[in-house]
């Protein structure tokens, strides 16, 4: 049953992988799992979630307020960007580049559309709840 699950998480990985989900950081951190705890792969990427979902949760506030403080969201997508390098997340990663370019040109609606892209809020609102 072990090994079935592991083929079906290889699987995953390695379609992610392909298409551009994960980079060659997220095979170096899985190897690195493979030799030490069992855990620090599961632990890395919950740390990682948990994170960035607290990061968005406050973006949406950011982008909720009558002036948006795009210095503010930048911030906050450096911090994503650079944790989502570091974790192998890529196609993440590239959409933190295009929010913090979006910021440059204080963009509120480029904004939502890549905060629909990573989750951050629904597709199809039009603005941040």
């Amino acid at each position: 049953m072990a090994a079935f699950a592991q083929e079906q998480l290889d699987a995953l990985v390695n379609s992610m992988y392909r298409e551009g989900f994960l980079d060659e950081q997220f095979q170096q951190i899985r190897a690195l799992d493979e030799g030490g705890s069992p855990d620090f792969l599961v632990e890395l990427l919950g740390l990682f979630c948990a994170d960035a979902d607290r990061m968005l949760n406050e973006v949406t506030v950011v982008l909720n307020q009558p002036i948006v403080d795009y210095k503010k969201v930048d911030a906050y997508f450096h911090q994503l960007k650079g944790s989502s390098a570091s974790v192998g997340a890529h196609s993440f990663n590239l959409t933190c580049m295009l929010v913090r370019d979006s910021c440059d040109k204080n963009d509120k609606e480029g904004n939502i559309f890549l905060m629909q892209l990573l989750g951050g809020i629904e597709p199809g609102q039009t603005e941040v709840l």
